[in-house]
């Protein structure tokens, strides 16, 4: 998987007018994560969610889910089922990647539904820099009409801000840069 989102970040770069490298050199070394998520039956799914809506903090998602589905992206103001494409995976831009671009790729605002009859199973690889590797952007995407958007911060500082601070949801980049300018208004040290 580390391959994989290796030549995704590449593309990504080009797409943005930077080097192909740019991105990879960033993510060579890196602290990711692979999950397995298993989500049970339920009675009554309309009464709850296999994971409430949001973006995830990390730079990006690739996922894996077998033929029950239950993914849903929020797009055009409305939920929308992601169909399940056997030996496909989805790719999710995170909230760190969001910062990287100074905003002009988005997180994706996306939940994971349950059904009454079928258990659930995806298989989840998040690309995460290094815990100590700074997060800023290219000085190529900040400029007079994309000004500054986020603070500087590393991915320790946001993964502790996501587990013992705020609950990852569709606003977890704003809430965390609003923690960051307290803690630094208070000249408190930020991981």
């Amino acid at each position: 998987m580390n391959k994989v989102s290796q030549e995704i970040m590449g593309l990504l770069g080009i797409s943005l007018g930077l080097d192909q490298a740019y991105f990879k050199d960033f993510f060579e070394q890196n602290d990711s994560i692979l999950r397995l998520n298993h989500y049970p039956p339920c009675q009554k799914p309309e009464l709850t969610l296999g994971t409430g809506p949001h973006t995830d903090p990390t730079s990006l998602t690739i996922l894996h889910q077998d033929q029950v589905g239950g993914l849903q992206v929020f797009a055009d103001e409305k939920w929308h089922s992601v169909a399940h494409i056997p030996g496909a995976f989805v790719v999710n831009i995170g909230d760190t990647f969001m910062a990287l671009t100074n905003g002009i790729y988005k997180s994706c605002l996306h939940r994971a539904v349950v059904n009454t009859e079928t258990v659930r199973k995806s298989l989840a690889f998040f690309l995460c820099p290094k815990l100590e590797r700074r997060v800023t952007p290219a000085a190529g995407l900040v400029n007079a009409a994309n000004s500054r958007k986020y603070p500087d911060f590393t991915w320790a500082a946001l993964l502790e801000f996501t587990q013992n601070h705020y609950r990852a949801d569709m606003k977890t980049l704003v809430a965390f840069s609003k923690w960051v300018q307290e803690q630094e208004s208070n000249n408190k040290l930020i991981p």
